[in-house]
Parts: C-alpha cells; sequence; structure tokens
C-alpha cells in the first residue's frame, strides 16, 4: 500500500493549532506540574474545546471522525511539550473513546461518546491486575449478570486516568469455564456503586499523569453497560491495544523529537576543550543517529497508522512501530542526557524529566518483548 508523507492542508491548520498550544499553554507549567505530581485538569478541559480528546469518535457523536494519522500528528506535538499529558489524551482517546465507539449499542454511545467528545469527561482502560499484565487471560475480575445489572468484582492495577476518568472500559471473566473465551467487556461509569479508586501510585515518570489502583466490590452497573456480545471482551480488549499502541508510539516520537531539540541546543552552547561539543565528533555521531531513528520512527508510525483500520498486517505494524519508536525514543534520551553530562542529571534540566517519563513507553501499551512476540506470531502464521 502506497503511504503519502505529505500533510494535507487541514493536517498543516490542525497540526499548527495543536503546536501552539503546546507550546504556550502546556510546556510552560510541564516541570511545576511534574514536580508537585499536580493533574493538570484546567488544561485538558481546553484541549477537549479545541476536540482534542475526541478525535477517534465519529461525528455522530461529536468527535472530530479524525484519520489515525492527523491523530498520532497531534498525539506527537502534545508529548513533545509534556508526555505526561500526552498519555492522558491517548489513553482517552485511544483505549476509551476508541472501542466504544466501534462495538458499543448505540444507546451506550450516545451516553458516553459526547461527554468523552467535549472534554467534559475522561476515560481510561481497566484491563491490567496485579497479577495479570502481558498475561491478560489470567484475570481474576469477576462479573455476573444480576436481574437488569452486571456485579462486578476485582482489582485492576496501574490505571490511567483512575480518579480523574469518569468512563473506564473494563474487562472482566463472566464464564470463567470458558477461559479466554469468557472474557466480556464493559463501560463502568466511576461513580458506579462498588467502586473505589485507590492512592495515586508514586511513579518514577509521568507524574503529572493520574495512575492508581482501581477496586470493585459488587460494582454495579446497568446490564446495557456491557461492550459488543458476552465472551467478546478479549478479542475487543486485543483490538484495542492494537490501535492503542499507535498513540504511545506517536507519545515516543514527541519526547525523542524534544529530547534530540534540547541535545542539539546544549551542543551548541556547551564548551569544552575551547570549542562547543557540537564541535566534536563524538556528539555528532550521537545527534545524527538520534534524527536518524527519529524520521525512521516517525515514518514507521505513520505507515501503521495509514493502514489501521484496514489490512491484515495492521496488528504487526501497530506492534512494529511501538517497539520501534518507543526503544528509539528510550536511546535518545539515554544519549541527550549524556551530552547534557552532569547537568543531565539535574531537575534544573529538562532532559532529566524527559528520561524519567520515557521508560514507561517500552512497557504500557504491551511491553517490547510481547510486541516482537506478536510480530514473530504473524510472520509465522503469513
Amino acid at each position: 500500500m502506497a503511504v503519502d508523507f505529505a500533510q494535507s492542508e487541514d493536517q498543516r491548520i490542525l497540526i499548527s493549532e495543536v503546536r501552539r498550544f503546546a507550546e504556550e499553554r502546556i510546556r510552560p507549567g510541564a516541570a511545576e506540574r511534574d514536580r508537585e505530581h499536580r493533574f493538570p485538569a484546567e488544561l485538558l478541559g481546553e484541549m477537549g474545546e479545541m476536540g482534542l480528546l475526541g478525535m477517534l469518535i465519529g461525528e455522530e457523536w461529536g468527535g472530530g471522525g479524525t484519520d489515525p494519522q492527523t491523530y498520532c500528528l497531534a498525539v506527537e506535538e502534545i508529548s513533545a511539550a509534556c508526555p505526561s499529558i500526552g498519555v492522558t489524551m491517548s489513553v482517552t482517546n485511544s483505549v476509551c473513546g476508541w472501542p466504544i465507539d466501534r462495538f458499543a449499542s448505540p444507546e451506550l454511545k450516545a451516553r458516553v461518546l459526547p461527554t468523552l467528545a467535549s472534554g467534559e469527561a475522561l476515560g481510561g482502560f481497566c484491563l491490567t491486575e496485579p497479577g495479570s499484565g502481558s498475561d491478560a487471560g489470567a484475570m481474576k475480575t469477576t462479573a455476573r449478570r444480576d436481574g437488569d445489572a452486571w456485579v462486578i468484582d476485582g482489582e485492576k492495577a496501574w490505571i490511567t486516568n483512575a480518579g480523574v476518568g469518569r468512563w473506564f472500559v473494563l474487562l472482566a471473566r463472566t464464564d470463567p469455564a470458558a477461559g479466554k473465551r469468557g472474557i466480556s467487556a464493559f463501560v463502568v461509569p466511576a461513580d458506579a456503586p462498588g467502586l473505589r479508586v485507590g492512592a495515586p501510585e508514586e511513579k518514577l515518570g509521568l507524574r503529572a499523569s493520574n495512575t492508581a489502583a482501581v477496586y470493585l466490590d459488587g460494582a454495579r452497573i446497568p446490564a446495557a453497560n456491557l461492550l459488543g456480545e458476552e465472551g467478546q471482551g478479549l478479542r475487543i480488549a486485543l483490538a484495542t491495544l492494537d490501535h492503542s499502541r499507535l498513540g504511545i508510539a506517536a507519545q515516543s516520537v514527541g519526547i525523542h523529537r524534544r529530547a534530540l531539540e534540547l541535545a542539539t541546543a546544549y551542543a551548541k552552547e556547551r564548551i569544552q576543550f575551547g570549542v562547543p561539543i557540537a564541535e566534536h565528533q563524538a556528539i555528532r555521531f550521537k545527534l545524527a543517529t538520534m534524527a536518524t531513528e527519529l524520521a525512521a520512527a516517525r515514518a514507521l508510525t505513520g505507515y501503521a497508522a495509514s493502514i489501521s483500520e484496514h489490512g491484515r498486517d495492521a496488528g504487526r505494524l501497530a506492534c512494529e512501530a511501538k517497539a520501534y519508536a518507543s526503544e528509539a525514543a528510550n536511546r535518545a534520551c539515554w544519549e541527550a542526557l549524556q551530552i547534557h553530562g552532569g547537568n543531565g542529571c539535574s531537575e534544573e534540566y529538562e532532559i532529566a524529566r524527559l528520561y524519567r517519563d520515557v521508560r514507561v513507553t517500552t512497557i504500557y501499551e504491551g511491553t517490547s518483548e510481547m510486541q516482537r512476540l506478536v510480530i514473530a506470531r504473524a510472520l509465522l502464521a503469513a
């Protein structure tokens, strides 16, 4: 499939607006929010007004109906300014809004999607548990039908937007005897009776993004909140992750880009042996490699996004983009900090925050190891 990487006029206008917003509103307070572990609710409200939290939701539900390539470009811009806000945006769009738009009943869509699309509400994805991460089929959370409701018991871990989100796509076992085919998906409101959110996690990075455990003790939700059909949960989850990995790849590209900008600027200013360190071949080679890998990560992410809505290789390419972009971003932040020398270890320099923020990109939405297993499985099955 041929891919045109030239941006359309509409894309250029949108991305220009997003970049201006990111530079003027998001970047100035990023370091302070990180130090204070403060969630920027006011900025997310502004992003909702701009349509950035409902980009993947259909226009009939108040969303932007945006194509995945444009969405990834927007995530890159936000993430280059603040990776914490980038992941908040990505999670609301990719693992909450997108599966509800694709798999929910019309009634459920009408109830939930307009609130997500407008930014009135944020969303999240409750899959991981204390004892099941990569092995999603080992989850222990259960849901049983009780008249016109589902009753859910269990615990979810490391849930982005827990404590600030209103809607969560949640996976639970509805037929324990059916194994992976006995898992179903639900749309769970944060105020459901029996649902409790734990204390925010003290994280290495992304400190301005809320992450917490979610406890369900007989949590009751309407029967109509079943997403898709009973027993389709794992299929819905895997389809969602195939799509959401593009958002994390785009986040990684944004972090990578910023790391290169910081390293280049510092190398021009820092004097050693009588000249800027940018004059030394060792530094030039680092910058050249970072730039080359950035171009490759952006191109692979764009290509994967372009076929994400069609094409049998979509899932594999999403895994390739996520694995490559996240690992390249980690290498870029490592090298950028190295170029900063001792100063890179000081929180007075932005690269220290990026170095912390980027680490999780090779873990969440599927570890690099799981991405490679999926890629290899697809290749061997062809």
